[in-house]
């Protein structure tokens, strides 16, 4: 029997488009990792410095408050004054990998001090809340801020003055 022409122009054809159809499949770009790139170590930059404002203590002393969300509560008898002297939480900026999970280790109490007298800073809470989970991609960055309490002696053991000191936090990272 003689092959029918037709049959065996129609397999040619055949194997032609599915050899165009094999490298064009592989003719586009294409991607493969064997594995993720490697975790950058996390940093972390200031941005903001932590202000508890102007403030009126008398004899018996009190807290000066100041949440990770930037507000200002006192207690005892300190009378918080707006004379122009702005509050703020610390800030600061992380840049770390998506998914990579901070917490934050607070160091011990600081001691802020001026003209020989101190008063007592106490590192609270942060936002967004430790421990938590970075979202943004390495080049965005996370901004952290920290709360913190400032407890003030009566007006003989701390006399009006600016005070200053420095904190340390650290960063625990997963």
């Amino acid at each position: 029997m003689i092959p029918h022409k037709k049959t065996k122009e129609c397999f040619n054809n055949r194997i032609l488009y599915t050899g165009i159809i094999i490298i064009l499949l592989f003719a586009g770009p294409v991607e493969l990792k064997a594995q993720e790139d490697p975790p950058r170590p996390p940093s972390i930059s200031v941005t903001g410095n932590l202000s508890f404002g102007a403030f009126y203590h008398g004899t018996a002393g009190g807290t000066v408050i100041i949440s990770p969300a930037g507000g200002r509560t006192s207690t005892g008898d300190v009378v918080l004054l707006s004379m122009g002297y702005s509050y703020s939480p610390a800030r600061f900026n992380i840049n770390s990998n998506a998914g990579t999970i901070i917490n934050i280790l607070n160091g011990p109490d600081v001691q802020l001090s001026w003209s020989g007298f101190t008063m007592n800073l106490h590192i609270g809470t942060s936002f967004p809340a430790a421990p938590f989970v970075n979202t943004n991609p390495y080049s965005v960055p996370t901004e952290l801020t920290v709360g913190a309490t400032l407890t003030v002696g009566n007006s003989a053991s701390n006399p009006p003055g600016t005070y200053t000191g420095s904190f340390n936090i650290t960063l625990v990272v997963e």
